[in-house]
């Protein structure tokens, strides 16, 4: 790991938000960090005097009741991204860390994609990222570093949506008819992702990199980490033709219980020197379980 002769200079965007508060409250006594939010605050008096790294954390991302329209997410995951990244440039700032995800890959495959795999969105959430992510490497030079971080699906304390959800369904019920379900989908913890941007400035690296846990999970083995972190003993079958009848009538819940979208991020640990992640696969469970035990 590189020494630092001096704190980094942060500005994070979306710092109220899931990874970025979790990030300040990790790394707020090795690094100078401020903060921005553009529901809040007027980008054209922002002050970027000293700053050496912008981390783009906000984002507008599926939302469980009523899901954003392709304008709204344009907006926030495209233009308000360049917008900073401009005003970046600007002043001089010397990197900039987007956090994308992995479903610019697209959705379930058989292939287990990687830093350098061809990208193909599915949805608006995932098309407004790659977007994103391409402008920006358009404003690249080497003056102005840009780092892509694609996340799987991020859980930790107090994480909500669909991992929330699935908590909750094994913390209220002993029997569940999700066994036996054999796909592989990638996870990370909030802890490891902040592991990989803290690696990424450190290092002062360019490039895509991607954030995983050490091993992927099937639905059925998700469960049983779960149940096993709640201290309950938890009774899985499977159901002939459930998953089928699931498909019919709620494709996106069966995607997400019984397809694949799986990663290997062997190079980006490579490049930023992660032997291993900080947080094993036990204590992140442990640790993300606890906020939903009373």
């Amino acid at each position: 790991m590189q020494i630092m002769n001096s704190k980094i200079n942060v500005l994070i965007t979306g710092s109220t938000g899931f990874i970025g508060s979790y990030f300040i409250n990790q790394y707020s006594s090795q690094l100078i960090i401020n903060t921005f939010s553009f529901l809040r605050d007027n980008l054209e008096t922002l002050n970027l005097d000293g700053i050496d790294c912008v981390v783009h954390c906000g984002a507008l991302v599926h939302q469980m009741n009523v899901e954003p329209n392709y304008e709204q997410f344009f907006d926030s995951n495209v233009n308000h991204t360049l917008q900073m990244a401009i005003k970046a440039k600007e002043n001089n700032v010397k990197q900039f860390i987007f956090i994308s995800t992995v479903k610019v890959f697209g959705e379930q495959s058989k292939e287990i994609f990687n830093e350098n795999s061809p990208t193909n969105p599915k949805d608006n959430y995932g098309l407004t990222k790659k977007i994103a992510e391409q402008k920006l490497l358009e404003l690249e030079d080497k003056n102005f570093k840009i780092a892509i971080l694609r996340l799987p699906l991020v859980f930790g304390p107090g994480v909500k949506a669909n991992f929330g959800s699935l908590i909750n369904i094994v913390n209220t019920f002993k029997i569940l008819p999700l066994g036996s379900i054999n796909n592989k989908r990638s996870i990370v913890f909030v802890g490891n992702v902040c592991q990989y941007i803290f690696q990424i400035m450190q290092l002062k690296e360019r490039g895509i990199f991607i954030a995983n846990e050490d091993e992927s999970f099937s639905t059925s083995e998700l469960i049983n980490q779960i149940s096993k972190a709640l201290g309950k003993n938890i009774i899985l079958f499977s159901i002939p033709l459930f998953n089928q009848l699931l498909k019919i009538l709620k494709p996106n819940y069966y995607q997400r219980l019984f397809e694949n979208l799986e990663v290997d991020n062997s190079l980006t640990r490579k490049i930023l020197k992660i032997e291993q992640n900080k947080f094993s696969c036990n204590q992140s469970f442990k640790q993300t379980i606890s906020t939903y035990v009373k």
